[in-house]
């Protein structure tokens, strides 16, 4: 049996835009953390009660996180990709 590898018909994302992304989604799981330390994913009610209620809750708290950190967060993101670029630029002969 052969095994044939089909291209991908995405095109392939250059490494600065990846590494944006990464940083971006790192900055935001980062905000999502300490907006339920700061009791933001504490059930208040806000959906009506029920049983799923802490689950939906959470999922609001992540949104807000990744919102903040599109939006340009705290300034994570920024330091997080400077410091995959040197680390990229650094493994580059």
């Amino acid at each position: 049996m052969e095994i044939v590898h089909t291209p991908s018909s995405e095109p392939v994302r250059p490494v600065t835009e990846r590494l944006k992304s990464a940083a971006t989604e790192l900055e935001a799981t980062f905000l999502a953390e300490m907006l339920k330390s700061a009791g933001m994913g504490k059930s208040r009610q806000l959906f009506g009660g029920g049983a799923g209620e802490d689950q939906f809750t959470s999922f609001l708290v992540q949104h807000q996180a990744q919102q903040l950190a599109r939006s340009g967060g705290v300034g994570l993101s920024e330091i997080l990709f400077n410091a995959m670029m040197e680390k990229a630029d650094a493994k580059k002969p």
